[in-house]
């Protein structure tokens, strides 16, 4: 089967560009418009790779790897006009694999794609993940979480934090792994803010919060979610 590269960007024009280009050289391309078109499509079609822009009307760019990053470890390229180190920085510490600008040449673009799917360990992308039995389940593509059949009400911020302790279920994660990977390499200094935030959680999804089943604490490290 050919691999599947999903490009997310809002440029008509570049869209139909880099399809041509792709499938002349024997991908299968799926193509999105805008950001939540491209979530849904990532999550339904599991692509090997995705080509990504930074500057899109109805979500942005770094929130959009960021979602994606919950999920899998699938390649990430920026494909962007913005070309200030500052934000191909933020771009690949936000979990990118590359970072490319336009105007591209058409093959370094192609090598840098078969460089990284040649790396890329296999990946999946689920939509729905299910803990305890069933009695936890987040549901990526709707950001809803339902814990005993109730539907728990998560603020963004909530909702990402606990998506990266779920996605790395049953591993210790660093207060800073926490937060960067979370919000953003900018929270990096918020770590005082992560205790709070583990508090709001912990009220929301424990049967008792005092002693919690799902959010454990490795005391002098960070936090885990229970593989349960």
């Amino acid at each position: 089967m050919p691999e599947k590269i999903l490009i997310i960007d809002d440029e008509e024009t570049t869209v139909q560009l880099l399809t041509i280009l792709f499938e002349r050289r024997g991908f299968e391309v799926i193509k999105a418009y805008r950001a939540e078109d491209g979530l849904r499509k990532a999550y339904r079609t599991h692509p090997d790779l995705v080509l990504l822009d930074i500057m899109m009307p109805d979500m942005d760019g770094w929130e959009v790897c960021r979602r994606l990053r919950e999920l899998s470890d699938v390649p990430i390229i920026y494909l962007t006009a913005r070309s200030e180190i500052r934000d191909v920085v933020r771009g690949l510490e936000m979990g990118a694999d590359d970072y490319i600008v336009k105007p591209y040449d058409n093959d370094e673009v192609v090598a840098r794609v078969r460089a990284h799917l040649r790396r890329a360990p296999t990946s999946s992308i689920s939509e729905e993940l299910a803990f305890d039995g069933g009695n936890f389940r987040i549901n990526f593509l709707n950001r809803e979480v339902r814990v005993r059949g109730r539907i728990v009400h998560l603020t963004p911020k909530e909702f990402n934090l606990l998506g990266v302790l779920v996605r790395n279920a049953g591993r210790v994660l660093t207060r800073t792994e926490l937060v960067t990977e979370a919000w953003g390499p900018e929270y990096a200094d918020a770590i005082d803010s992560l205790k709070l935030y583990i508090h709001y959680l912990r009220q929301k999804i424990e049967n008792d919060p005092q002693k919690p089943e799902y959010i454990l604490t490795s005391r002098g490290v960070g936090y885990r979610f229970a593989n349960r």
